[in-house]
């Protein structure tokens, strides 16, 4: 499949997700940011040589992988640098959220798990099930490098967003947290390919 067919792939199943449950977000950031994940897990995937399949499942999942947080928001303050322990709590409950929701809605179990598992950690110190190394989903793997990227990138409340190369030292200092074979990957495909293109992609809401 050409680079021109695989992106229209992509480019329909964000359609069709934008289209679905995705419009359940409510806040902007939230669609964008997922939308910034999709496209960096797919291109990561596909750098990875992974198959058709496999990568537009993780671009689907890398959209919807806060989709949990709908059903947490009313108990939690973003706009705050820090979380009490309650509102933690709540935050860590969101992947466990956003499985259900997929599952009550039908997706494939693969694209099910990657959401349910994008916060574990590679040394078994993430959440919500503590795997660790190859335990954890391969997407759900990519979506987490892919995911932290674009949150360090990405303006706060409390805080602007990092430069690239802040981001990256950020990450390096955290490497524990993720498997390495796909941060190389990564970094080669943020360096190579046009980063913005691939991390703010056009959106109009």
């Amino acid at each position: 499949m050409s680079n021109e067919r695989e992106r229209r792939t992509l480019d329909k199943s964000q359609e069709h997700m934008a289209r679905g449950h995705y419009l359940q977000y409510t806040l902007k950031e939230q669609l964008v940011h997922g939308m910034q994940v999709s496209n960096l897990a797919w291109s990561v995937a596909r750098r990875m040589g992974l198959s058709d399949d496999f990568c537009h499942q993780v671009a689907v999942a890398g959209m919807l992988h806060d989709i949990g947080k709908e059903e947490i928001s009313g108990q939690i303050d973003e706009n705050q640098e820090r979380l009490v322990v309650e509102e933690m709590h709540y935050v860590r409950l969101h992947a466990a959220a956003g499985y259900e929701i997929l599952k009550r809605e039908g997706y494939p179990e693969e694209i099910q798990k990657m959401v349910l598992h994008h916060h574990e950690n590679m040394d078994g110190s993430g959440y919500p099930d503590n795997l660790s190394g190859e335990k954890i989903p391969l997407g759900a793997r990519i979506i987490r490098v892919c995911d932290v990227y674009a949150a360090l990138l990405s303006d706060r409340p409390y805080r602007k967003g990092f430069d690239q190369d802040t981001a990256i030292q950020l990450m390096i200092e955290e490497i524990k947290n993720f498997d390495m074979k796909i941060f190389l990957t990564f970094q080669r495909v943020i360096h190579e390919e046009n980063n913005m293109e691939i991390i703010l992609p056009p959106i109009e809401i």
